[in-house]
């Protein structure tokens, strides 16, 4: 049985639990048929290591830290040790101190933190797929994954202001990257139990929230429809879009009340 990615080449960046939207990503897109190769640094790497058995093929683990230049001048050889290149990549990082950017902290959140949560959550977004565009000679796809940032949530402050700068990065990556062949979107999913879910102060008031207005319902415990929506978009049954955000909620952003 084929499946819609077969023979595609895929790095899923920053897949830390098997708890992670990450990882629910790589394990669709080999059950879909592509090679994968996922990543993670620091002391999560071990983490990640681990997490890897548990695919239904285990993965190369390679380290990378998108805001280290030498890690991202690094990625071709270490993915080029693998496979001879890549046909799509995912960004599946983001991160704000929760003690001083989250849970109503905005007023207060220190720049020094809104700089890092903007370069890991936003900017980087950028940095992997520049470092990844030698490897995607015959164009690609890169998908990332936001949380609807249109609007201001409760407890999410200066992550939801680098999820915008996300967005936008995303836009003006697909304005540059498509002459190279390259697509460039996201999937705004609702909230998901996750370790970067748990880390928000308040978020269960955010999840409460889905479960009443979302026409479709939604199980903040299943990542499979997320991870199917950023394999769609890694396949060639989106050969014409970029520059989107696909909404994965039940439709909770198209309701008023």
């Amino acid at each position: 049985m084929s499946g819609i990615l077969d023979g595609k080449r895929i790095l899923v960046a920053g897949v830390t639990m098997d708890s992670s939207i990450g990882f629910a990503t790589a394990k669709v897109a080999q059950e879909q048929g592509a090679t994968v190769l996922i990543s993670n640094f620091g002391r999560a790497l071990g983490i990640t290591r681990r997490i890897a058995k548990r695919l239904p093929v285990e993965p190369p683990v390679l380290e990378l830290d998108v805001t280290d230049p030498d890690h991202l001048a690094g990625l071709e050889a270490q993915v080029r040790e693998h496979v001879d290149g890549l046909d799509g990549v995912v960004h599946s990082i983001a991160y704000g101190n929760p003690e001083t950017l989250l849970g109503g902290k905005f007023l207060t959140g220190p720049w020094e933190d809104v700089a890092q949560a903007v370069h890991v959550s936003a900017y980087s977004l950028k940095s992997l797929a520049m470092a990844s565009l030698p490897l995607m000679s015959n164009g690609g796809s890169v998908v990332g994954l936001t949380f609807d940032a249109t609007v201001a949530w409760p407890a999410y402050d200066w992550m939801g202001v680098a999820k915008a700068g996300l967005e936008s990065t995303s836009r003006y990556l697909a304005r540059d990257l498509g002459p190279e062949g390259v697509r460039v979107n996201l999937v705004s999913a609702g909230p998901l139990k996750t370790l970067a879910a748990k880390a928000i102060p308040g978020f269960e008031e955010l999840e409460s929230m889905w479960s009443s207005r979302s026409p479709l319902g939604w199980d903040n415990a299943d990542h499979t429809p997320t991870a199917k929506a950023v394999c769609a978009l890694l396949s060639d049954f989106f050969p014409a879009t970029t520059g989107e955000i696909v909404h994965v909620d039940g439709g909770f952003h198209a309701m008023g009340a």
